[in-house]
């Protein structure tokens, strides 16, 4: 299988042509893919220089494919785990954008009452939740999975992850964990071929994911991640196997990542990406490609409306997160215990570090 990131990039990518999926859908898979670049593209012209934004943010420019896809796929009670590169998937799930500008502000009207930030935002009524530990979306995605089969609900539990994930042995263990009891999981690897600056071609003798995968007996795919319809129909046809108990599947989406790893300042700087390379990815961006297959009429025609109602919806969120309130005095004790736990609690609260043993020899005393 061929890996999109190391191609020779003189060669140009092939595509899905238009009539594989209704005119109507690609439509709106455009305008969902233009909203989220608009969202990121809106809160990285605000994160500096008013500073107000307080959290770190990794911005996920030309890697909106899947999140648009997954956007028209998912159910309510299909389960999102994400990594720390969120926003995308968050919108993918529905969930509201006040919610998450107001996050990003640090306001008590923020999805997680402005104490997660971007990194780690959850809304669990729409069984979103993002993490910043490395390959923690995969782990937890395989518990919930396992959880949903055990009840026999037709639920789907969907990991969205780098590449740099599959570089941790807890994704192999969820690879193989998954694959042994035949789970309800989705797993997409937005392979964007640089775990923060190392290039996989540093980090795996072999690059393909998706072949190492398969090893552990998973149902295993590939696509070139830019083109949204060839993502929308892998994700479909990925989930209605899994809804019909097929068992786990992997997506290895091939994508590139148009910002810098983190925050809104330039990283190109360190030099770890050729300008080649980048004007490659540009010319190849999902929101290049699906306008170029609906047309250039096509778009004149669309693309006004759709900027137009994506901006107000965006002013709206600027404005109610500003106007929103800081949450008050935290009770810290609260936010790490919690009286329905009391023994987990009393456990934390009453090991001390004069208990631990260093060396592992003897038996560790405690309340336990």
């Amino acid at each position: 299988m061929q890996n999109f990131s190391s191609i020779n990039m003189k060669a140009g990518i092939n595509t899905i042509p238009l009539g594989s999926v209704p005119e109507d859908t690609a439509i709106a898979l455009y305008k969902a893919m233009l909203r989220v670049r608009m969202i990121e593209e809106a809160l990285i012209s605000e994160y500096h220089p008013a500073d107000e934004i307080r959290c770190p943010v990794h911005f996920c420019l030309g890697q909106e494919a899947v999140s648009a896809a997954l956007s028209f796929l998912v159910k309510d009670e299909d389960y999102i785990f994400s990594h720390h590169r969120s926003h995308g998937y968050y919108l993918g799930k529905n969930a509201p954008l006040r919610a998450l500008f107001s996050e990003l502000y640090g306001r008590e009207t923020g999805a997680n009452g402005g104490k997660a930030g971007s990194q780690d935002i959850s809304y669990s009524d729409k069984h979103f939740y993002s993490g910043a530990i490395l390959s923690g979306a995969t782990s937890i995605s395989v518990g919930t999975a396992f959880a949903l089969k055990y009840k026999k609900l037709p639920y789907a539990a969907i990991a969205g992850f780098g590449e740099g994930a599959t570089d941790e042995g807890v994704f192999w263990e969820t690879v193989n964990f998954a694959a042994l009891h035949s789970l309800p999981l989705l797993l997409i690897c937005e392979n964007n071929y640089y775990a923060t600056y190392s290039p996989m071609s540093k980090r795996m003798a072999v690059e393909n994911i998706a072949q190492k995968v398969g090893a552990f007996g998973g149902k295993n795919h590939s696509v070139f991640g830019n083109d949204i319809l060839s993502v929308y129909m892998s994700i479909s046809n990925a989930l209605e196997e899994i809804r019909s108990g097929g068992g786990p599947v992997f997506i290895e989406v091939f994508t590139y990542r148009n910002n810098s790893h983190v925050g809104p300042e330039d990283d190109s700087y360190i030099g770890y990406r050729s300008a080649e390379e980048m004007a490659f990815w540009k010319a190849n961006d999902p929101i290049v490609l699906i306008e170029e297959k609906l047309g250039a009429d096509m778009i004149a025609r669309l693309r006004p409306g759709f900027e137009h109602d994506i901006k107000t919806e965006i002013d709206d969120a600027f404005k109610f997160a500003k106007e929103s309130a800081f949450p008050a005095t935290s009770d810290w004790q609260m936010l790490n215990y919690h009286p329905e736990t009391p023994l987990a609690d009393s456990l934390l609260k009453e090991f001390a570090s004069g208990n631990f043993n260093q060396d592992q020899k003897d038996h560790i005393p405690g309340p336990y």
